[in-house]
């Protein structure tokens, strides 16, 4: 053992990233565990810059995987903010049809919803204003079990617990070269410090695919940066929202469409205006890397993406550009926004995994190497479903490693299912 630093080293101190430490300490009292992160801090990126919606699964298919997680993590992230006094609030929420062409895909996800086993109720438009007095609708669905919480504390909570149990986690150490023989991982940070595992799990969100082939791994995809743009209706206009409000998805697309949101803070969230991100922490149209620009640029996915969804880009960008544009895409909802109720507010990056052809990956991706988990797509709702991601990842760690586990993980047939499928690597 004296040939290791530690049992597992985890890189990246987001909420999928904490949440594995915790569940590996649980799983495996004594196990030895390194968080390692670039920044000054836990959630700077995908986990404290979103809406902060505990997702209630509607939305994905049965037997998904971000179905699967997210409804098991919903009522797991609910149970961890009441016993840790973490803000929350399970407010329900409103999607809301505002065109006839929308019906169809509505009624879509009322049947889905009952096949989850949601708490779902169709209303009309005097139901609609019952819930929401300001938003105007052909017809919608109530989703009750949605809610709101603080994601970035609930990250920091979790690395807290991890820490408690034996774990460290590091901050301002960029890993930089990573090196792999058998039975050992070696990894370089930044500034020179090495450290020794059995075992790595990459949960670097954003670099994943870099940080994968750093370790010598293919993984058949890259992740292509989306910022959200978001906007906060002005203080004393956010009683024009009650709770949470959102249009009916377009299912060629993985973004879910501007939508109302009511923080935990009471602030009014609208957002997000989904455009390409010029780097990959680009959270304004000023920051450009163009070694990360170049990289994009020049990998055929991104080109395939556009000429697939040049028609929604161009829509995109364009409210991106003009906030009369931007206004006009809310009042679809919210006829009694103003443009001057619009304040800006903190841009956020999805890190979206896309594949040679072009495919924007739909669900969670995953895939395991010799000594290595790499977490690969696990853009929303993966906050919502990070408690039983972090307890999946933490069970093939210590099946990997020929370490009992004490405590019970998830159970039930297939676990990750996705592992060695698109994009990723057989182990």
């Amino acid at each position: 053992m004296a040939a290791y630093d530690c049992d597992v080293l985890v890189i990246g101190a987001g909420i999928v990233g904490l949440s594995t430490a915790h569940a590996l300490t649980r799983a495996a009292p004594g196990i030895r565990v390194v968080v390692l992160e670039k920044e000054d801090g836990a959630a700077r990126h995908q986990t404290g810059r979103n809406s902060g919606v505990i997702h209630s699964g509607i939305y994905y298919p049965p037997g998904s995987l971000k179905a699967r997680f997210a409804l098991r993590g919903s009522a797991e992230m609910v149970k961890f903010c009441v016993e840790h006094d973490i803000p929350h609030e399970v407010t329900g929420k409103l999607i809301v049809a505002t065109e006839r062409a929308e019906l169809p895909r509505l009624h879509g996800l009322i049947q889905r919803g009952r096949e989850h086993g949601l708490p779902v109720r169709e209303l009309g438009p005097a139901q609609i204003a019952e819930y929401e007095p300001e938003v105007r609708g052909l017809a919608a669905i109530h989703v009750g079990t949605t809610g709101v919480c603080d994601f970035g504390a609930v990250a920091r909570q979790l690395g807290r617990l991890a820490q408690e149990d034996g774990a460290r986690v590091v901050f301002g150490e960029e890993v930089t070269t990573i090196a792999r023989r058998p039975g050992r991982v070696a990894v370089r940070t930044a500034g020179g410090t090495v450290h020794r595992a059995r075992a790595l799990v990459n949960c670097a969100g954003l670099h994943c695919d870099r940080v994968a082939r750093l370790a010598g791994d293919a993984p058949g995809m890259r992740i292509v940066p989306f910022r959200g743009e978001y906007f906060t209706l002005a203080p004393e206009r956010a009683g024009l929202v009650r709770g949470l409000v959102y249009p009916v998805p377009d299912p060629a697309f993985p973004f879910l469409g501007v939508h109302l949101t009511r923080g935990v803070d009471g602030s009014v969230h609208i957002g997000p205006n989904a455009v390409p991100a010029l780097a990959r922490e680009g959270y304004d149209w000023r920051t450009v890397r163009p070694a990360e620009l170049a990289g994009t640029l020049g990998y055929p996915g991104s080109w395939r993406i556009a000429r697939r969804h040049w028609r929604y880009g161009a829509g995109e960008l364009h409210r991106s550009l003009s906030r009369s544009a931007f206004t006009e895409a809310v009042r679809r909802l919210l006829p009694a926004a103003r443009e001057e109720d619009l304040r800006p507010a903190p841009a956020g990056v999805r890190a979206q995994a896309v594949l040679p052809d072009g495919t924007l990956v739909d669900d969670f991706l995953f895939a395991e190497s010799p000594g290595m988990i790499h977490v690969l797509n696990a853009p929303s709702p993966a906050a919502t479903a990070s408690l039983p991601i972090g307890r999946e990842v933490a069970r093939r760690v210590t099946r990997l490693l020929g370490i009992p586990e004490r405590a019970a993980t998830d159970e039930g047939p297939g676990g990750f299912g996705g592992l060695g499928g698109p994009g990723g690597f057989a182990g």
